[in-house]
């Protein structure tokens, strides 16, 4: 029966858990060959990607695409050898998480420049540096044919090491050891790669005789505070007061856009955004020129007036729309990158363990994080955060777990654990602008997935760091205290 009426609906936790897509499930034996001086001559890969009983929309691109395209991350390899094989499984089906595809290969080569490191007696800096594109590189093309922009790694390791007192380290772990507990720190390198489905976005602006300007945008936000960063362009570029922008976000009658989605909104939909107040002022000044009886050429924009160059004849961008039939100005515009933004960033950590329990601890955590031009420095440092935090989840807390008959023993907050306020630890976070990207006019890299690419490796070489000193060396995440505490008995370790 046809009743012609909208209908929700809405699945509970549960039902979510068991049907809704998981995240990372990806294994990797990974190898690579190194010179006498530390740096990587060759770099394989084998990995199997699960994808569930189905394929989800991005169980496939995700092990096959996304994560290629930086697996060889910030480094200068060429010679790698990547397989990739996807199987199917008896459990719910795999989905992008934030990163998609990202986290798991930077997770790779940050585990085995961490291994190589400590196997050859070379400073997890040192190896880094040696390996690192140089400034001089770019545009510079990776081992899949995927083009970095820009980039300044080098620096970036230096300013993570200064803001995270790198030579205070054995102090603080002396200090910790003669409190019976194990202290490691971690340290990761890693690059995102952003655009999602496609760099244009529309948009539609509207100046109202109210007074008004409204941003109709085909992005949405879902928390990245998109509506703050869309009306800050909007008023830097009309030269008007915020308090006066509105925006309207997911209505498709209005506008159809390519959405939310790898990163791409402000870089994308931001641009957009600007050409949108170019293009409205545009038309304010064809407008403004009949109404003053003067050229196009002769009419300066300023402040929301259009005046007559050399008089003081002028107009208001909101007298202009009362004019128009429909009481409004209105241009549609698309914004345009030349390609994907390339953020990148050093994290460094420290944590400690207690053995007798096999409780993991972050006690410090230090971010320098390359977005290019941060347009809202307060809304980057929330992503980049909120990022790390995911991260500290699926290196110490966060796992699916099904029994031997397929039922899903993780399926409600009682069983999967994640982290909470009381679990997070001092977390600093720097923007680092030197090297700003150059496929957008805004200059700004993506930056919604960068903690959750960088927090995985940090901390789990954080740990492993902590663990060498028992001879453990290699660990599958998540670190659950039970897993950290059969491991140092496993080890002989005093518990």
């Amino acid at each position: 029966v046809k009743l012609g009426r909208k209908v929700r609906w809405r699945g509970d936790r549960t039902a979510d858990f068991v049907g809704g897509t998981h995240g990372r499930d990806l294994s990797s034996p990974a190898e690579i060959a190194l010179d006498a001086s530390g740096r990587v001559q060759a770099y394989r890969v084998k990995s199997i990607g699960g994808t569930g009983a189905y394929m989800s929309g991005t169980g496939v691109i995700i092990p096959l695409v996304l994560g290629p395209f930086v697996q060889t991350s910030v480094y200068d390899l060429q010679l790698v050898h990547y397989e990739i094989k996807a199987v199917m499984t008896h459990t719910a089906p795999v989905g992008a998480y934030r990163g998609a595809g990202r986290p798991e290969a930077v997770f790779i080569i940050e585990r085995l420049m961490d291994a190589a490191a400590r196997q050859i007696g070379m400073d997890p800096r040192a190896i880094r540096k040696v390996n690192y594109i140089k400034p001089t590189q770019f545009p510079y093309k990776n081992a899949v044919g995927q083009t970095y922009d820009s980039g300044a790694f080098a620096h970036m390791l230096d300013r993570a090491s200064e803001l995270s007192d790198w030579d205070g380290f054995a102090a603080r772990k002396k200090a910790a050891n003669k409190k019976g507990l194990l202290y490691g720190r971690g340290l990761t390198s890693y690059i995102e790669w952003t655009g999602g489905p496609g760099t244009t976005e529309k948009v539609s602006l509207h100046a109202t005789a109210e007074g008004r300007v409204i941003l109709h945008s085909g992005t949405q936000a879902m928390g990245q505070g998109l509506q703050t960063a869309y009306s800050q362009l909007v008023a830097e570029s009309l030269g008007i007061g915020i308090d006066r922008i509105d925006v309207i976000q997911g209505d498709t009658d209005v506008i159809v856009g390519m959405g939310s989605v790898g990163s791409r909104s402000l870089f994308v939909g931001g641009t957009a955004a600007v050409v949108s107040a170019v293009d409205l002022i545009a038309k304010a000044r064809d407008k403004a020129a009949n109404m003053l009886e003067a050229s196009v050429e002769d009419i300066e924009y300023s402040g929301g007036f259009l005046t007559v160059v050399g008089t003081d004849k002028r107009v208001g961008l909101f007298e202009i729309a009362r004019a128009e039939k429909d009481a409004r100005l209105s241009v549609d515009s698309t914004g345009v990158a030349d390609g994907p933004t390339w953020p990148n960033g050093t994290h460094i950590c420290e944590v400690e363990i207690d053995p007798e329990t096999g409780i993991t601890n972050v006690v410090k955590y230090t971010t320098v994080d390359d977005v290019g031009v941060a347009v809202n420095p307060v809304l980057v440092t929330g992503q980049v955060h909120g990022g790390v935090v995911q991260g500290i989840g699926q290196a110490l807390y966060e796992g699916v777990h099904y029994d031997e008959e397929g039922q899903l023993l993780t399926a409600s907050y009682q069983d999967y654990c994640i982290p909470r306020a009381g679990d997070l630890p001092s977390l600093f976070v720097t923007l680092d602008g030197s090297a700003p990207c150059v496929t957008n006019p805004l200059g700004a890299k993506g930056c919604g997935e960068s903690g959750a690419i960088g927090g995985p490796p940090c901390i789990v070489n954080g740990v492993m760091d902590a663990l060498s000193s028992l001879g453990i060396t290699q660990l599958n995440t998540p670190l659950s205290p039970l897993k950290v505490w059969n491991a140092i008995q496993g080890a002989g370790a005093p518990a």
